[in-house]
């Protein structure tokens, strides 16, 4: 499938599958996140002011993750061609990196308007999981985020073109019968599940559950699904002198965070320098309610 729809003639301008499945789950994600906004209370229609800002700031931390991850790893193409770091169009763009400044983005539009972070945060955590699925697509369309090769029936082919080695040798690997782990798949059917897991807790335990921990266990199952994942993902740059790569150390950090975060939050361990912070979320205004017919 070709990953560009299609190009305006005479330009250079060229529409792609990627950035049309992005927009498609960014705004699905969007949905969701009101709805979770309004569950808790608030008026949702905030998120999509606040996406306004998150987006933005999301793409340019995507990207420039991407490029730190590339340079990290050993790669000389946006150190010798710093001119390609803003031509998004080729392609290159990392979910950490959006996430980190998507947060930022928001942040700074929740301050502004004095609302309750942490009740963006847990509205956001599983529209965060589903969103990243619905975008996994494009990777299958781009013949992108693969595995070792596969025996396995789900076993998906890709091109001699976007091949990385040590599996670019057709002769040992013939196109017509060699396939690959479609790791792009597996983190797709994780991010459904842990969006699952995340929405079960977050209705089921509605009186209960304290503010900023749908959030905290978001970190955990995502960096959870990561470190698994990466198992199947050779392109990854590693830390020097190691096969871990510089994902499977963040998704690392981002565990730790999520439990030290749950146990702080539910007074299990005391830390003199956090506390674990009010029971309730501080709501804007309330929620408001939709037209019928």
């Amino acid at each position: 499938m070709d990953p560009i729809i299609f190009t305006i003639p005479g330009t250079n301008f060229s529409l792609h599958w990627y950035g049309v499945i992005m927009a498609v789950g960014i705004v699905l994600a969007g949905m969701i996140a009101e709805w979770g906004v309004r569950q808790r209370g608030d008026d949702g229609e905030l998120i999509w002011e606040l996406l306004i800002w998150g987006v933005p700031f999301g793409i340019v931390g995507a990207r420039l993750w991407y490029v730190l991850n590339d340079i990290l790893g050993g790669g000389r193409y946006y150190l010798d061609n710093p001119i390609k770091i803003i031509n998004l169009p080729e392609g290159g763009l990392h979910f950490y990196g959006a996430v980190l400044f998507g947060a930022l983005g928001a942040y700074l539009y929740v301050k502004r308007r004095k609302l309750d972070f942490r009740l963006f945060l847990d509205a956001a955590a599983p529209a965060l999981l589903i969103g990243q699925a619905l975008v996994r697509p494009a990777n299958w369309i781009n013949q992108e985020l693969y595995g070792p090769p596969t025996d396995l029936p789900w076993g998906i082919a890709i091109d001699a073109a976007h091949r990385i080695a040590p599996w670019t040798d057709t002769f040992l690997y013939p196109v017509d019968s060699t396939r690959f782990h479609p790791a792009f798949a597996y983190e797709m059917l994780w991010n459904f599940l842990a969006a699952g897991i995340l929405l079960w807790i977050a209705l089921e335990y509605k009186e209960k559950i304290k503010p900023a921990s749908i959030f905290a266990g978001w970190l955990i199952l995502e960096g959870f699904g990561r470190e698994i994942i990466e198992f199947f993902r050779p392109d990854q740059p590693r830390f020097p002198g190691t096969d871990i790569s510089y994902s499977r150390i963040v998704a690392g950090v981002m565990i730790l965070v999520g439990l030290c975060w749950l146990l702080i939050k539910y007074e299990v361990i005391k830390v003199p320098f956090l506390a674990a912070g009010p029971d309730k979320y501080k709501l804007s205004r309330p929620a408001k309610k939709r037209k019928k017919g």
